[in-house]
């Protein structure tokens, strides 16, 4: 994953309710939700919630599927682990201090 990759999609799940819907999804589990669960679930207002998964969905956070008349939402596991190893991916590696430059001033 590219840090840009990882920007976008940390910046659609840095609004506060995209990251709630994100993660009712996630705990929902492969199964995923119909809209109108995520709707009832956090008490969104229809419009507002369409806006949000559009924007999950633009980042490929979020899937929708049409069962029927349902359209139902799952979270994408493989693209949500793939941020998740980026932000971790150097952890402890080692950083020191050499070469930092401290502001003066």
């Amino acid at each position: 994953m590219t840090p840009q990759q990882a920007a976008r999609c940390l910046e659609k799940l840095g609004n506060s309710t995209r990251l709630e819907v994100f993660r009712l999804l996630v705990k929902a589990g492969e199964e995923g939700l119909p809209v109108g669960d995520i709707q009832d679930h956090l008490g969104i207002p229809a419009s507002t919630l369409s806006h949000h998964l559009a924007h999950l969905v633009n980042a490929g956070l979020v899937h929708q599927e049409r069962e029927g008349r349902v359209l139902r939402c799952r979270p994408d596991f493989g693209l949500m682990n793939q941020v998740i190893g980026f932000l971790t991916e150097e952890c402890c590696a080692g950083v020191t201090k050499t070469g930092v430059r401290r502001k003066t001033g």
